[in-house]
């Protein structure tokens, strides 16, 4: 009897489990644009609260979507890239990186010239990931076929998609260029993403302290009393005297805007994001920092030439609004070798983030500055609360600088990862960063003096309390090189996989517990002995007599990393995992070409099977009619299933318990 229950629970858990879902649907249809040229357009219609990542999304998280036209040499030249909807952003605290998607709908365009005028049809490849709780590894080939050249201005038609194929045929509906563009402008102004609201709420914010930051500085500081002396003397009411300070305060605001908009309307309001994975953007802005840091730090000051400051000063005299704005732009000029530098990062960053956020950086930043020019002339008693000028104005100049160093850096770093070419890898990185800020806590201590410092006889309360601050968090910071995670500062150097001990310094990646690994196995997840090999991790468990957890996986599956992260390392979890089982992890999404003569064509869904990734993928569908990761299994010594399949189970008692009943299956 016991056993009639387990083979239909069994039966009845896989059936939950076994299921083929393909949460992307797609069509698509073909626009002429000239004589010979084509747009191709792929929309995708993505099921609630699944996500598509773009194509451009960071190396090191999810896996971005890839087109491969096919066929294309003699026959067709793709104009430009494939462009695409307006993706949402979004950090990814698992993979330690920002990660591009669309959620609900996206489309994709790619022109083309023709070059061979007998050609019929465009067969485009596509390969994505979506991912809700689980991941799911999906392609489809598009066939466009195309119609005889005609001149007419742009001819269209939507088509049918089945799940492995789409085809598209062009009709003779036509549609004015025109209108085409007009419904192009709709698509990226309705899908704005609620996120970017968000992200531009954090560059204001941070642009504000930055602003607050200037104000600190031997340049503008000073500059308070002077500004605010001038216009209680120059007004002849009070009245008059406020109404003239926030003119000022307006003007310094409108003069940074416009220094935003100058940035955006140069290079772009949507092509500017596109530039953070940009290896040659964060280069230039790596030096870019270095140089602020450096004239921060003292080596140098950032002029702008006196016969500026002496136009801008005469135009000053003359009265009214367009006095006081020569007056604002008089403190830009005069103050740049402070502010510019600070003006410089926040553009910089800014200008990664992409849109309007330059706009709404020098925003913030403006407004703070404007703000206390504004409140001490309205209320000039406030004047007397002020600290004096002195040392300390240096020493938020140098402190602002050793933070410019540290933060040119992860600029450096992200050139680093997109090239892959491992030269300032995690330790590298945080080594780097120990040194910059245990520099500056032995500044603040008065260990350390630079070019502009005045002989220091004793340190302030605050600058005590900074000084221990920075050697707190220089201490934190060291753990690092061992392998902590340092959740502090995610996201900024990077992850723990782009490094050389990836276990942490000390830790070989060739023994685990001073036993040498099997044959054909790795260290995986918490050291856990691992095949990537069903057959070799089969061979191995027939051997030590073991059940097998075959775990269907890939490398940018997210809720893979939080099973391995947060259930994985559990104590009484991993201990089954390292002692009762033998762990076979198969990905998915691995993109090795498998030797010509391993390739197929799968019988269960038609696709070519030439990488080990694809390998894997219709291993899980052809016996699981499963497509979803993660994705968990028990199997005896000879392959066969003794526990009823998972998901992503974050609840640890739940996992150890099946688990165990798994492991208890195997010993009956």
């Amino acid at each position: 009897m016991k056993k009639i229950v387990l083979i239909l629970t069994l039966l009845f858990s896989f059936l939950g489990y076994s299921q083929i879902f393909n949460p992307v649907k797609w069509t698509s249809k073909v626009e002429q644009k000239s004589e010979n040229e084509f747009v191709l357009i792929m929309e995708a219609a993505i099921e609630d609260e699944w996500h598509l990542y773009s194509q451009f999304t960071p190396e090191g998280g999810s896996q971005p979507t890839v087109f491969t036209f096919k066929e294309s040499k003699g026959n067709y030249q793709l104009v430009g890239k494939t462009s695409e909807s307006p993706y949402k952003k979004v950090y990814n605290d698992i993979f330690e990186v920002d990660e591009y998607y669309f959620a609900k709908k996206v489309t994709f365009k790619q022109t083309i010239k023709v070059t061979n005028q007998k050609l019929k049809n465009v067969k485009v490849y596509v390969e994505y990931q979506v991912c809700k709780e689980q991941c799911i590894q999906g392609d489809n080939t598009f066939t466009f076929t195309l119609p005889e050249i005609k001149t007419a201005a742009v001819e269209t038609v939507a088509s049918e998609v089945v799940d492995s194929t789409a085809t598209t045929k062009l009709d003779s509906t036509a549609v004015a260029s025109e209108t085409s563009k007009t419904q192009e402008k709709e698509v990226v102004a309705t899908s704005a993403p609620k996120e970017e609201k968000k992200g531009l709420w954090s560059i204001f914010f941070l642009a504000f302290i930055g602003g607050f930051a200037a104000l600190l500085t031997p340049c503008v500081f000073p500059m308070i009393p002077m500004t605010v002396s001038f216009f209680t003397k120059q007004s002849k009411t009070k009245a008059e005297g406020k109404r003239n300070a926030i003119l000022y305060g307006v003007s310094i605001i409108l003069i940074y805007v416009i220094l935003g908009s100058l940035v955006t309307g140069i290079f772009g309001a949507d092509s500017l994001n596109a530039l953070s994975t940009n290896v040659w953007f964060n280069l230039i802005f790596f030096f870019l920092l270095v140089f602020f840091a450096a004239s921060f730090l003292g080596a140098f000051e950032i002029v702008l030439p006196n016969s500026w400051a002496n136009k801008v000063d005469q135009q000053a005299d003359r009265g009214g609004f367009v006095g006081i704005l020569f007056m604002a732009l008089a403190l830009a000029i005069v103050s740049f070798s402070c502010t510019g530098p600070i003006v410089g990062t926040l553009l910089v960053e800014a200008a990664s983030k992409g849109g309007f956020a330059p706009i709404v950086g020098m925003l913030g930043f403006s407004s703070a500055l404007a703000l206390p020019f504004m409140l001490f002339a309205m209320f000039p008693g406030w004047m007397n609360s002020l600290p004096k000028s002195g040392g300390w104005l240096n020493t938020v100049k140098v402190s602002l600088g050793f933070l410019e160093l540290a933060l040119a850096f992860k600029f450096l770093s992200n050139a680093d990862l997109v090239v892959q070419a491992h030269l300032l890898e995690r330790e590298v990185f945080l080594g780097i960063w120990i040194a910059i800020f245990g520099c500056w806590a032995a500044y603040l201590f008065g260990k350390l003096t630079l070019p502009h410092d005045s002989p220091m006889s004793h340190l302030s309360v605050g600058r005590l309390f900074m000084a221990i601050f920075v050697t707190i968090f220089t201490i934190y910071l060291i753990p690092g090189l061992w392998g902590a995670p340092l959740k502090i500062i995610s996201g900024f150097p990077p992850p723990m996989t782009y490094s050389e001990s990836p276990n942490g310094i000390g830790k070989s990646g060739g023994t685990t517990s001073g036993i040498e690994l099997p044959e054909h196995a790795h260290l995986g997840p918490h050291g856990i002995i691992a095949f990537h090999d069903y057959e070799h991790g089969l061979a191995y468990a027939k051997k030590v007599g073991k059940p097998i957890l075959l775990d269907f996986t890939g490398h940018a599956c997210v809720n893979c990393r939080k099973m391995e992260d947060f259930v994985w390392s559990k104590p009484e979890v991993l201990a089954i995992l390292k002692e009762k089982v033998v762990l076979v992890s198969l990905y998915v999404d691995d993109k090795r070409e498998l030797p010509k003569e391993e390739q197929y064509v799968s019988k269960e869904t038609g696709k070519e099977i030439v990488t080990i990734g694809n390998k894997w993928s219709d291993y899980q569908i052809t016996r699981y009619k499963n497509n979803a990761q993660p994705y968990y299994i028990i199997l005896d010594a000879d392959g066969k299933d003794i526990s009823s399949p998972v998901g992503y189970t974050p609840d640890v008692d739940e996992y150890k318990k099946w688990l165990e009943e798994g492991v208890a299956a195997f010993k009956k």
